[in-house]
């Protein structure tokens, strides 16, 4: 159905969950949530979004500020990530004893919006509060730009970028959630400027967790998220250099949807894949 399905290798993911080859994932009938989303799962502005067909948000709050806002057809099926961790419980999983250093990941733009923000004003920062080894994720936007990379790689940080986003006709972004959780259980703390998506998987594979610095602007950044103030109001206790471990690996469970994996033939029959052939 839509392109954003196949972001990040999630449709292949539930593919697999529910037996069907990963190789040909088939049109799933609606629309998946594909990153975290303090709104109502989708963009604001969501016409593109066909009426009629459902929306598959990853808690159960999403779906209770979308029908707020007039929104009808969310169910409620957990994150990608949640079934990825349902898949492959040890993927990447070492001992807290070999676990090393931070994961940080500062906040990216996407093709029609760049971030404003001061780089090196960052990396200054993390300097000064992480005590290393340091390792920076950039999105791939920002990756495949050089004079990004290398204030980061000036300051001696390891680089690295998870994959492309990847679509449902290449293979780019088809191991984007494995090697991000490979990653986030190789390093002790998972450090941002904004909460979002990784903090919350890094929380939930037992990273220890901070979100500090210049959260950034994204250009033409709509009014309704509410902005950093708002991610303030509501989780203050996700903010901060330091913040409680068990605190945050139970709000991440929440809000990626932990209790709401369904079983491989409820998601089938949601997804629209009833009748297609389980993977030999």
């Amino acid at each position: 159905m839509d392109e954003s399905n196949h972001w990040y290798g999630h449709s292949r993911i539930l593919a697999r969950y529910c037996g069907l080859d990963a190789r040909r994932v088939p049109r799933i009938q609606g629309f998946v949530q594909h990153g975290w989303n303090y709104l109502h799962g989708f963009p604001p502005n969501d016409r593109w979004a066909s009426p009629g067909y459902p929306r598959f948000v990853w808690s159960d709050v999403l779906a209770r500020r979308g029908w707020s806002m007039g929104r009808r057809g969310h169910y409620v099926i957990g994150s990608p990530w949640a079934y990825l961790l349902a898949m492959e419980p040890d993927l990447g999983r070492l001992p807290d004893s070999e676990r090393r250093g931070t994961i940080w990941y500062p906040f990216h733009g996407w093709e029609k919006h760049s971030v404003r923000g001061d780089h090196a004003r960052l990396v200054e920062e993390i300097k000064s509060v992480e005590p290393g080894p340091v390792t920076v994720c950039l999105y791939w936007l920002e990756y495949r730009n050089p004079q990004i990379r290398k204030w980061y790689e000036k300051a001696g940080f390891r680089v690295i970028c998870h994959g492309d986003r990847g679509s449902r006709w290449d293979t780019k972004g088809v191991d984007f959630l494995r090697n991000q959780m490979v990653e986030l259980r190789r390093h002790r703390r998972v450090a941002s400027n904004r909460l979002g998506s990784a903090v919350f998987y890094g929380a939930s594979v037992g990273c220890d967790v901070a979100v500090y610095g210049d959260p950034m602007e994204l250009e033409g950044e709509r009014p309704e998220y509410g902005g950093t103030a708002r991610r303030l109001r509501l989780w203050p206790e996700l903010h901060g250099l330091d913040v409680d471990r068990r605190t945050a690996r139970e709000i991440a469970r929440y809000e990626l949807g932990f209790t709401h994996v369904a079983g491989p033939d409820e998601l089938r029959n949601l997804l629209g894949w009833e009748k297609i052939k389980e993977a030999s």
